[in-house]
């Protein structure tokens, strides 16, 4: 019965006494260990001064790539690169494509915005052409977004592991991978709403795709904690590029040329605070010490999932019930959060949070995460507040 850690979580969970968070797709609580980390970030600056940098190359990130490696079951770490948020890495894979003529993308109607305003943008000047296949109907997705990729039309391919407006996860990942037919493009799986939520093997896909993830979500380690794994033959040498992305560069003998590594550095950007790492650093060694996996992480959501939904309909809120969800909890591929589709989500929402409840929504679907810092008597104490105090 896996996890029983909520009390690793004392910081974030008494700082405001009373407040049920229940919010974990979008600010995940951090566990205790964070804030030793950041305290190690900042003793570290002072410690090394201007030898800082030599300690971040040279022990914490190799540290954190490690740890990244292991969960993906990447057979090395050298594949993975750091950056303060995901949109860095959206602008660094379009910088790849020759800029003479647009860049072809196939993605679909239900991308994260640091994607989707970024592409849209960008359309507007004809500058990218977008391929949007709707992830409705769920039971079909699948098949017909690959029957898009084997068109081999597409410089991009990017779909998310699990969409962030509904919670479906997309499984098997492999199977769109495989259905790519253009040696040449690039397949691109936002894993943002599915890293540390749902178990994920990069294993048999590792040399075809990159895989973009972060520590703000499920990863409980905030901000400015974005990885990236990047498939060894593909974009050596992106326009948009910082000076981090010229340490592992060997000299080829070009004049007037700038050299990559050939390595994931290759993507890497500038300067940025990597206090980020130390905590996701703390957040990796605290699981693997408490024998806790993202399987275990997943299946406690699950089980708060089917308990909340099996108390919904003694409630008869009109909006909150079962058959409103846009991903039953009898589907198997979620994630660690549930969605209303209801015209009611934002005075829900706003109820909610007058009662010390706090969730999100995105237009009229509202959201509900569950995670590692929730019980049972959690998830009874929501019920009692939805039934008492939402209309």
């Amino acid at each position: 019965m896996r996890p029983d850690i909520k009390q690793d979580f004392s910081r974030f969970l008494n700082a405001v006494p009373g407040r049920l968070h229940m919010a974990a797709h979008s600010h995940h609580y951090w566990p205790d260990v964070t804030l030793d980390a950041q305290i190690q970030a900042w003793t570290d600056a002072a410690l090394h001064a201007d030898s800082k940098w030599d300690h971040v190359f040279g022990h914490l990130m190799p540290d954190v790539r490690r740890g990244l490696a292991k969960m993906l079951n990447l057979s090395s770490p050298d594949t993975l690169v750091f950056a303060q948020n995901t949109h860095e890495f959206v602008l660094r894979l379009l910088s790849c494509f020759a800029p003479d003529k647009p860049v072809r993308i196939l993605t679909t109607d239900s991308e994260f915005y640091s994607f989707d305003r970024q592409v849209k943008r960008l359309e507007e000047d004809g500058l990218v052409t977008v391929t949007r296949i709707p992830s409705v109907p769920f039971d079909s997705f699948n098949t017909r977004f690959s029957d898009a990729a084997a068109k081999g039309d597409a410089d991009i391919v990017f779909v998310s592991q699990v969409f962030f407006n509904s919670g479906f996860q997309v499984t098997p990942l492999e199977s769109i991978v495989s259905a790519v037919s253009d040696e040449n493009t690039f397949v691109v799986i936002d894993g943002y709403h599915g890293f540390m939520a749902v178990p994920m093997d990069l294993s048999r896909i590792h040399a075809r795709a990159f895989y973009i993830g972060g520590g703000y979500k499920y990863a409980m380690s905030g901000e400015g904690a974005c990885f990236m794994h990047c498939p060894p033959d593909y974009g050596g040498r992106p326009r948009n590029t910082g000076w981090f992305a010229g340490f592992g560069a060997l000299p080829d003998g070009a004049k007037n040329t700038v050299a990559y590594g050939a390595d994931a550095s290759r993507f890497a950007g500038a300067t940025a605070d990597v206090s980020g790492l130390y905590r996701l650093r703390a957040v990796m060694a605290w699981l693997e010490q408490k024998q806790i996996t993202v399987a275990d992480i997943h299946a406690h959501a699950h089980r708060l999932q089917a308990q909340f939904v099996a108390g919904l309909p003694a409630l008869k809120h009109d909006a909150l019930k079962p058959e409103n969800l846009l991903v039953s909890v009898d589907e198997k591929r979620r994630g660690n959060f549930l969605t209303f589709r209801t015209p009611d989500a934002a005075d829900i929402c706003e109820c909610l949070r007058r009662n010390n409840v706090i969730t999100d929504r995105r237009g009229d679907c509202l959201r509900f995460g569950f995670g590692p810092y929730h019980d049972a008597e959690d998830i009874r104490y929501l019920l009692e507040v939805i039934g008492n105090h939402v209309c």
